[in-house]
């Protein structure tokens, strides 16, 4: 939902075409380029690098050719836009504003105040003039007319709409302390934290921008949703020597490396399919039940910290598909070269905690997903292992599957029969299937 500016590729006057990069920038854990959207010069910047800047915020302004130039000091303020974008959209600055000088509406009248591109475009379509433009009782910051304004007075041409009241807060009971100062009834007090002690041979280093945005996603999560966690052991057995007898003929025949990992995501998208209750959102008091199995697969950078690159639609992809988006963004994951897009929109995600060698976990969820599943490490055990003749004690792979899930929404009953489920398909995997 924001983005820091990290460097500006040109400065104020400069030149620039479209489609050239204007300003590189840091979402969620990816580094990227923004590029401008049309020819023009760059007449004001209005964030510094480092600044931050939510989606929806003017962040430049581009001069294009025509008459009646904007001076530099008329730009729009670091305002939001108040079009909204989807929930799921790559976490990047709104386009950058374009002043056109031969537009009939200026971007900022002569009372001073300022009309969105979109807002203008919009006006000019309709044909409504910048008196009529002027009278709109606007509902955005500093009486700002945005699109839903406009499309209101367009819906009800002739009556001017009426400006959405500001919400009173519902009355509260308080309580007094000792010292006389009112608190609502049932608040907890802030926990104080400990003071950290420091000695003269500790090292104190500054956490990165990555680590922390993962800090504080993580303390997101944890007051968000109650995390239950359920596990189940699989005998992973015929996965284990299906692979190990193909995985060379495999990469002969694909020219992909063949993991554990896509094998299991193949397992997990199809229990998805069976338990759709886990493929979901929360919004307030509202669950989002989505239609695409978008599965998200944590991935451990060289760095120490951690992203989840997203497979898209993973449910329209055979175990070849599987293979190759799991290889290709986890590369590139590893040099930094994966796009906002590629880590956002998951709809359930993923972790192999079995790469560090360690059995089971409790990973915490993925705002603002429901639930999320570890594998742990496949390890010889000895098992029992039931036949017509009766019991026998051998030597089998097994492998925890650790699922946590958010307890306001996912009960135990389909927490824990969508883990059970995906346990039964690796379990039930064909030692016979053809590459």
């Amino acid at each position: 939902m924001e983005a820091t500016i990290t460097s500006w590729l040109i400065e104020e006057g400069g030149v620039i075409e479209a489609d050239d990069a204007l300003v590189e920038i840091a979402t969620d854990k990816v580094d990227s380029e923004v590029p401008a959207p049309e020819s023009g010069k760059l007449i004001k910047r209005l964030f510094n690098e480092g600044d931050t800047v939510k989606i929806g915020e003017v962040f430049a302004l581009i001069e294009t050719e025509g008459e009646g130039s904007v001076s530099p000091d008329e730009a729009p303020s670091a305002a939001p836009v108040a079009q909204k974008e989807e929930a799921n959209a790559a976490a990047v600055p709104a386009p950058v504003a374009v002043v056109e000088g031969n537009g009939d509406i200026p971007s900022r009248s002569e009372s001073g105040r300022f009309y969105s591109p979109l807002v203008r475009t919009i006006a000019q379509t309709e044909g409504i003039a910048l008196n009529e433009l002027e009278n709109i009782q606007g509902s955005g910051l500093d009486g700002r007319l945005t699109k839903e304004d406009l499309m209101s007075y367009l819906a009800n041409k002739g009556s001017q709409p009426k400006a959405a009241p500001a919400s009173t807060p519902a009355p509260s009971a308080t309580v007094s302390n000792a010292a006389g100062s009112a608190k609502p009834a049932g608040t907890i007090p802030e926990a104080k934290l400990p003071a950290v002690s420091v000695s003269g041979e500790d090292e104190i280093v500054e956490m990165d921008r990555m680590r922390k945005m993962i800090a504080a996603n993580m303390v997101l999560s944890k007051h968000t949703s109650p995390h239950v966690t359920s596990f189940v052991e699989a005998d992973v057995t015929n996965l284990v020597r299906w692979r190990e007898a193909n995985k060379n003929a495999f990469q002969q025949k694909y020219g992909e490396k063949l993991t554990f990992t896509p094998m299991i995501l193949e397992a997990v998208v199809q229990a998805i399919k069976e338990f759709p209750g886990i493929n979901a959102s929360v919004d307030g008091d509202r669950i989002i039940y989505k239609k695409r199995i978008n599965v998200g697969m944590a991935a451990a950078l060289p760095s120490g910290n951690l992203i989840v690159p997203v497979i898209k639609q993973a449910d329209q992809m055979n175990l070849l598909g599987l293979t190759k988006a799991v290889n290709d963004l986890s590369a590139r994951a590893r040099i930094n070269k994966l796009k906002p897009d590629e880590i956002a929109g998951g709809t359930y995600t993923v972790s192999n905690v079995g790469t560090f060698g360690n059995v089971m976990g409790t990973p915490i969820i993925s705002q603002p997903q429901v639930a999320v599943l570890a594998v742990g490490a496949i390890r010889k055990k000895p098992a029992v292992i039931e036949t017509p003749d009766g019991d026998l004690i051998g030597i089998r792979q097994m492998m925890f599957l650790s699922h946590s899930y958010d307890h306001r929404v996912v009960d135990g009953a389909l927490g824990g029969s969508f883990v059970k489920r995906v346990a039964d398909l690796l379990e039930a995997f064909d030692p016979n299937r053809n590459i």
